[in-house]
């Protein structure tokens, strides 16, 4: 048996960096992780996904090199090379993930952890053949796809024919058409990809609206933005059936079929503790989630969950944060996660970005706000970089309390500025001091100057 000061169970961007923090305080941490590491973000994610976009945003720029006077001839796409590339930068990221871990004193385990049970003060792990021992251990094993009974899904999964992000990530052949059943950031930022490279992309989505609760405006722009580009949305749609040549969905209209050559299923994620042995130590699991406080404690003492294991907020960035509340509170140093700052990002083209409460969210809560909408045009630097550009940043401030309560963004660099705005947000200060913030000019960010002072 192995012993360790700290066992952490998946090695994911929470799991990666708490074994690290911990061997950096100091610790004798065990990192064990069953497929690669970096977890779905660095491998099936988030990283492959903006590596495919970024050289989808390259070719776009090659086709309407025109507009800025650039021309280009015999402009083609090699989805295949595309791919290949995308491996490369996964590749090199885990290496550096590995690396990383290696410096700070943790110890590897390629292999599925599965807790075993209490012996004495400290819990024991198996981790392939080995068995480990430690008196904390962290949870950090992610999610998974979630698949509803459609009728057909499971069947199309195992064909080949309906895709989850894993799959569709490590397709070598461009598909002609392309359905993707939901509208989420997962749906929206793979059809942007597909649509991008000439691909017939069609959206089903059960809501009324895409982007689960992003500002409407903002939705509005996304789908207009790409159905110039031939992308179709079906709203209020609700999937009925799967079949081997398309997807089956019914909405107020009646009954429709979509064919196409490929199904992505993006319906969402779930927690995944399959096959953890949470019941060998009693931890209380709600919906599949594992339960936490602020802290990231479970109901057993000494154990941590972070990450998309507790079903809180499924972001990679809320993960390094809750590790970093886990790692500070197991060391004694008081600490909490708060959730009502994490900024969200969807990294389509144009991108979006937003933290804290949208202007609707605010008037549900009580607050006595006034929103401000300014068009990306404001920026200088927007309007030298972008023909036609129809982006827009969006500030909602509580008139009562004086401060900023959310920031929306829709355009270029959107995904770059939105940590300033939470910052913004999470600091809680007085308008009048928002004001005295020099921002870079020109730069697109300035829009959120504009707006503090058009409040």
């Amino acid at each position: 048996m192995q012993k360790f000061d700290l066992i952490v169970i998946g090695g994911g961007p929470g799991g990666y960096l708490c074994a690290e923090r911990a061997g950096k305080a100091g610790l004798r941490p065990a990192l064990i992780e069953k497929r690669a590491l970096g977890g779905t973000c660095l491998n099936e994610g988030c990283i492959p996904t903006k590596s495919l976009l970024y050289c989808a945003k390259q070719y776009q720029a090659a086709l309407h090199g025109a507009d800025y006077g650039v021309t280009a001839e015999n402009v083609s796409f090699d989805h295949a090379k595309v791919v290949a590339r995308k491996d490369g930068v996964v590749r090199t990221l885990v290496r550096g993930v590995g690396a990383a871990m290696k410096a700070h004193g943790v110890t590897v385990f390629s292999a599925e952890g599965k807790i075993l049970g209490k012996d004495g003060e400290n819990f024991t792990v198996s981790a392939g053949g080995e068995v480990l021992s430690a008196p904390r251990l962290v949870i950090a094993t992610g999610s998974s796809a979630a698949v509803p009974p459609i009728p057909g899904v499971k069947e199309g999964l195992a064909s080949g024919f309906v895709m989850t992000n894993r799959e569709i990530l490590a397709l070598q052949t461009q598909p002609k058409s392309l359905v993707c059943i939901g509208g989420g950031v997962i749906g929206l930022e793979m059809a942007c990809y597909f649509a991008s490279i000439g691909t017939k992309v069609t959206v089903v989505e059960m809501m009324p609206k895409i982007a689960g609760n992003t500002d409407p405006e903002i939705c509005d722009l996304l789908m207009k933005t790409y159905r110039k580009q031939g992308m179709e949305f079906c709203l209020g749609a609700k999937v009925e059936a799967v079949t081997g040549t398309g997807v089956v969905y019914s909405d107020a209209a009646g009954q429709h079929t979509v064919p196409c050559d490929r199904v992505l299923l993006s319906a969402g994620r779930r927690a995944d503790v399959t096959g953890l042995g949470a019941e060998a130590i009693g931890l209380a699991l709600e919906r599949g989630a594992v339960v936490t406080d602020a802290q990231m404690r479970t109901n057993v003492p000494g154990v941590w969950a972070i990450g998309d294991c507790n079903g809180k907020l499924m972001l990679a960035h809320t993960a390094y944060r809750e590790a970093e509340v886990a790692v500070g509170c197991l060391r004694g140093i008081p600490d909490k996660m708060d959730y009502t700052c994490v900024p969200s990002v969807i990294y389509t083209t144009p991108e979006v970005a937003s933290v804290g409460l949208s202007e609707e969210e605010a008037k549900k809560s009580g607050h006595e706000i006034k929103a401000v909408k300014v068009p990306m045009l404001f920026s200088g630097r927007y309007v030298a970089e972008n023909v036609r550009g129809e982006g827009f940043c969006k500030l909602v401030y509580d008139m009562t309390d004086d401060r900023l309560l959310g920031v929306q963004m829709v355009g270029s660099y959107a995904s770059e500025i939105i940590y300033g705005a939470g910052m913004m947000v999470q600091l809680a200060l007085p308008l009048e001091q928002l004001k005295k913030i020099v921002f870079p000019h020109p730069s697109v960010c300035e829009v959120l100057r504009e707006g503090l002072f058009m409040l």
